[in-house]
């Protein structure tokens, strides 16, 4: 007995002693082909080849979720070939409606037959190399103002063969985006690469604050799926991101492997009006708050820049 009772000593020693692994984290990028406002084809071309490069060289997977709504028009061979450009790289695809509708205020029926009608292109693309299109990302994370129809939409994803994926992380980078494509649209480097430094500032305060929330509601640090768009913002800042990724020592990991995580099976009970992450659908389940006070802020002029593109029509993406 005495002998064990060592032996689980020092093997609790080494345990301690050990550095605790790297929290893995799955990048989502959302909107493909891409973000914002509808672009030139040259543009969407130019901005998918840079994002996808930059992910490669960085050894970093990710899965785009598409709006197929985005690949209609006369080019649309061409925008097709955005999202086959992203299984070339190794990258998978997911399936995030056809038009980016809002379950809050779409009857569920048509919601289904919105969903239903964004795997039209994406799953043959998959099928094609021998894949199935297995992922669901609800727009504005809006999951049904009720449980009754939450249950109804997601009974139907499953009977489909859809998992949700969730969100556990975000930067909220689409407030960035469109100030960042109206400057460069504009020709204002200067804005741009201001623009740019406020995004990468922040994102660098929000994600140790997501990884401190994370530990203090479940006890450990659980794999996080981030929420990103795939913008010519984050094409640009790839580099930035990865470093900011190493500094908080995460690991990069497909959706797949972050989703083996058992924190994924935590019950999610929320129902309501708006769209929230999985760390806050927690803590409502739960009853723990997170620690909201201290949550970096965006700054006032990104969001007012935001805000007014979002008053222009046809000048603002969805999130």
């Amino acid at each position: 007995m005495i002998a064990l009772q060592a032996a689980a000593t020092l093997a609790l020693g080494l345990l301690l002693a050990t550095p605790a692994a790297a929290e893995p984290v799955a990048l989502t990028f959302d909107d493909l082909p891409v973000f914002g406002a509808l672009k030139p084809l040259p543009e969407q071309t130019a901005i998918t080849r840079k994002l996808l490069a930059e992910l490669v060289r960085h050894h970093l997977p990710a899965i785009g979720f598409v709006n197929e709504i985005n690949l209609t028009g006369d080019d649309q061979p061409a925008r097709v070939a955005l999202l086959t450009r992203w299984l070339d790289a190794g990258m998978d695809l997911g399936n995030h409606t056809y038009s980016h509708p809002s379950l809050t205020h779409t009857p569920v029926a048509d919601y289904i037959g919105d969903t239903a009608d964004g795997d039209a292109v994406t799953r043959p693309l998959l099928a094609a190399r021998g894949r199935s299109e297995r992922w669901f990302r609800y727009p504005y994370l809006e999951t049904g103002p009720t449980l009754e129809i939450r249950r109804t939409f997601e009974d139907w994803l499953a009977g489909h063969g859809y998992r949700v994926a969730p969100v556990t992380l975000e930067n909220e980078d689409y407030l960035f985006a469109d100030p960042y494509d109206a400057a460069v649209k504009a020709g204002d480097r200067r804005r741009a690469k201001a623009i740019r430094a406020e995004y990468l500032a922040y994102t660098a305060a929000v994600v140790p604050w997501y990884r401190s929330a994370a530990l203090a509601l479940l006890g450990r640090r659980p794999a996080l799926v981030w929420l990103l768009h795939a913008s010519r913002l984050n094409a640009d800042s790839v580099d930035a991101l990865a470093k900011i990724i190493r500094a908080n020592d995460l690991d990069p990991v497909t959706l797949d492997a972050a989703m083996t995580d058992p924190a994924y099976l935590q019950p999610d009970d929320y129902a309501g009006p708006n769209g929230i992450e999985w760390l806050e659908r927690w803590s409502l389940t739960l009853h723990r708050d997170l620690p909201w006070a201290s949550m970096p802020k965006v700054p006032a002029d990104i969001r007012g820049e935001s805000d007014a593109l979002d008053d222009e029509p046809g000048e603002h993406g969805v999130n």
